[in-house]
């Protein structure tokens, strides 16, 4: 069971990797901030999308035309900075 949560965190470290840009020159609110590394689209709107579409993943990625895979690597992200990325969204709907 724990070789098993630690492939998973190495999965979702290589996920992280390869998706997420935290870059806190680039975008002045950091981990609020993070966006997708091939199309730019933030970490908070991939979160607050998904309760418009029921939560599927896979509406949400239509919706902003990316893989499964980013979404999936934008809620890794989230599980790891929900503070950050739930204030930027409550900021976006003020």
């Amino acid at each position: 069971m724990a070789q098993t949560r630690r492939h998973a965190k190495q999965d979702e470290e290589r996920l992280l990797e390869q998706y997420v840009e935290q870059n806190v020159d680039a975008y002045p609110g950091g981990q609020a901030d993070a966006r997708l590394r091939t199309s730019g689209v933030s970490i908070w709107a991939i979160v607050a999308f998904l309760p418009i579409y029921s939560g599927d993943p896979d509406k949400v990625a239509d919706h902003f035309g990316i893989a499964r895979v980013a979404v999936e690597a934008a809620l890794a992200y989230y599980r790891r900075h929900k503070p950050y990325v739930d204030a930027r969204i409550a900021l976006n709907q003020a």
